[in-house]
């Protein structure tokens, strides 16, 4: 029997390289097609890894927690009695760290890398009763019994020295240099700012306050966070956006909503869920915006694939809700608050990582009047979506008060002008004052 690869697949289209949560089977395991091999960590969800061949587990190359790139062997499948000795030999040196590039050049012993000093933040002045008058512009007294690492009035101090006291706050006259001809050097400042070294001899009028905390943390990127990073200047850079806004109307709709939800047994309808509905059915009469630039063509779109922007305390990801032109309002109410879930979740589907031909992100929820958002390539447009709000509006009975949402779609010029985005989103606003037709 042939000798299956297990690569990493690629699950997404952003997606560059992916993280093994964990293995569901292990080596020595007798697998069958469509298996689930192993939890993948994507920059948009964690998907379950199916076998496409049939045998023995017989090696896992990329282990738990660590990560390859797309296309990486991670694993093999054969029969006990296969040969896969050339296979494994063939799968990069690095493929068992799971990076997919190779290891970083070690530091030489000799100049160890510096490492952070505490942070500490510089002395206190010394009370002026105790200071002597000096003149304008002179240098700071140095408290009796503390030793300058200085020669005419000058600081002696290594580079390295100087750049970590200015990193930690430590002012280096008030430190004894250790090295050569009282040189300052890295542990002198290292042991200052440890509160080791010169804060225990100094006068108390002077010793450094106490820091409780850390001054800052640096925080790795998330695969989703790094996604974000990586594309979104592929995007606002490269990508001409233009931008049109509209008030919509949506007393009746909100009217109409809250009647639907009040029947039993009928599933609960959320104000996206409208907004969805009516940019499908827009989409199918406006083609132009459901479209995407594919090098010197434009790539027009016949189904309503609508990205969810959906937000996560690690990034934003946008899952993809299929066919909504097809769909009435009911079901896609029901598939959006699954899909919102299993995103929050992170049990999203391959098939529900990509394909979109139209992104909608609501900000609604978080009290949000308006705003712009930045498309998603290569979707030619995305929707940016407002809370409802209770305003005062001018009707012609004279001043009352509304619902007014507002809406704004951000247009790749490349594709469309704005005319065409005016038109479509022009339609939107009618679907949504009529909500009705929604229904249909």
């Amino acid at each position: 029997m042939a000798v299956t690869k297990v690569v990493m697949p690629k699950l997404s289209d952003a997606m560059e390289t992916g993280k093994i949560i964990k293995w569901l089977k292990k080596e020595g395991d007798r697998i069958a097609g469509g298996d689930i091999l192993a939890e993948v960590e994507t920059d948009k969800a964690d998907v379950e890894m199916e076998a496409f061949g049939a045998g023995v587990l017989r090696k896992i190359l990329v282990p738990a927690g660590e990560s390859a790139a797309i296309g990486a062997l991670i694993g093999v499948i054969a029969e006990p009695g296969d040969d896969i000795a050339a296979v494994v030999a063939s799968a990069p040196a690095s493929a068992g760290s799971g990076t997919g590039a190779a290891a970083p050049k070690a530091v030489p012993s000799a100049v160890p890398a510096p490492r952070p000093a505490p942070v500490t933040p510089a002395p206190a002045p010394v009370a002026p009763a105790a200071r002597p008058a000096a003149a304008v512009g002179a240098p700071a007294p140095v408290p009796a019994g503390i030793r300058q690492g200085s020669q005419g009035g000058r600081v002696k101090a290594s580079p390295l020295a100087k750049k970590i006291a200015a990193q930690a706050g430590v002012d280096l006259r008030l430190i004894q240099g250790s090295g050569p001809g009282g040189r300052i050097i890295r542990r002198d400042v290292e042991a200052a700012g440890s509160g080791a070294g010169a804060a225990a001899a100094m006068p108390a009028a002077v010793r450094p306050a106490a820091v409780a905390g850390a001054e800052f943390e640096d925080v790795p990127l998330t695969q989703i966070r790094a996604a974000i990073a990586r594309r979104m200047p592929l995007s606002k850079g490269p990508v001409p956006h233009f931008y049109v806004s509209s008030e919509v109307a949506m007393d009746r709709a909100w009217e109409l909503r809250e009647e639907l939800n009040a029947l039993e047994g009928q599933p609960k309808i959320s104000v996206n869920d409208f907004v969805i509905r009516a940019c499908a059915l827009a989409l199918l009469k406006h083609p132009g915006v459901n479209a995407s630039l594919q090098g010197d063509a434009i790539r027009v779109y016949h189904r309503a694939h609508i990205g969810v922007a959906v937000a996560l305390d690690e990034g934003l990801i946008t899952p993809v809700l299929r066919d909504c032109h097809a769909k009435p309002l009911a079901q896609i109410a029901v598939e959006a608050r699954d899909l919102v879930e299993r995103a929050r979740n992170r049990k999203l589907r391959a098939p529900e990582l990509s394909g979109a031909t139209f992104s909608i992100s609501n900000l609604g929820m978080f009290d949000v009047a308006e705003f712009s958002a930045i498309i998603n390539p290569p979707e030619g447009a995305i929707l940016a979506v407002g809370s409802v709000r209770r305003v005062p509006v001018v009707e012609e009975s004279g001043l009352g008060v509304g619902r007014r949402m507002m809406l704004t779609i951000s247009c790749d010029h490349r594709v469309m002008d704005g005319a065409m985005g005016a038109r479509f989103l022009q339609d939107v606003k009618r679907l949504l004052e009529e909500p009705l037709r929604l229904l249909v």
